[in-house]
C-alpha cells in the first residue's frame, strides 16, 4: 500500500473579514502563547536525561511539529487570500458573502452563508464557496429556483431571501 496520495483540487483564495480576523488570531495564539509554552516544556524535559521514554519530550516535539506545521499553512494561506469585506453593488443576486435564505419542496426554509474554505462551519450555517450547493447559488437572483446533486441525490430549492449583513 503506498502513501501516495493526489494533491487536492486548491480552494477558492476567498475569504471573509470576520474569517481573516479568525486566521490572524489562530496564527498569533500559537506562534506568541502556544509555541513558548511547549518549548519550553521540551526544553525542561531535555534536561531529564534520557529522552526515549520521556513521555513531555516525546509528546512536546509532536505538538511543535504540529504547531509548526499549522503556523506555516496559515502564515502562506493569509498571504494568498483575498479578503472579501464589502458589500457587492448588486445585492438582488448571490455573491461570496451573501446570506441566502431557501426553501425546499416542502416548504421548510434553511439559511445560508457562503464563506472561504477555511471558515466552513455548519453549524453556524457557514457553507464552502467550494460546495455544490454554493457553487449552484452563485449569480442567482432572488425567487430562482435552483437543482444541485450531493452523493448522487438531487436537491431543489428556491431563494426566498438575499442579504449581505450579519
Amino acid at each position: 500500500m503506498s502513501r501516495y496520495r493526489p494533491p487536492r483540487e486548491p480552494s477558492s483564495p476567498y475569504i471573509t473579514g470576520e474569517g481573516a480576523i479568525q486566521l490572524r488570531d489562530e496564527l498569533r495564539q500559537l506562534w506568541k502563547v502556544e509555541r513558548p509554552q511547549v518549548t519550553a516544556v521540551v526544553h525542561e524535559a531535555a534536561k531529564n536525561g534520557d529522552r526515549s521514554e520521556n513521555g513531555d519530550y516525546i509528546y512536546g516535539k509532536r505538538r511543535l511539529r504540529e504547531i509548526d506545521s499549522r503556523v506555516r499553512y496559515l502564515t502562506n494561506r493569509l498571504e494568498d487570500v483575498t479578503i472579501v469585506d464589502r458589500i457587492p453593488s448588486n445585492t438582488e443576486k448571490v455573491f461570496f458573502g451573501a446570506w441566502v435564505t431557501l426553501e425546499d419542496e416542502e416548504g421548510k426554509n434553511v439559511c445560508y452563508r457562503i464563506v472561504g474554505a477555511d471558515e466552513l462551519d455548519t453549524s453556524k450555517g457557514y457553507i464552502s464557496v467550494d460546495s455544490p450547493l454554493a457553487k449552484a447559488l452563485i449569480g442567482k437572483n432572488l425567487d430562482d429556483k435552483i437543482a444541485f446533486t450531493l452523493h448522487g441525490e438531487s436537491h431543489d430549492y428556491l431563494i426566498v431571501d438575499i442579504r449581505y449583513s450579519g
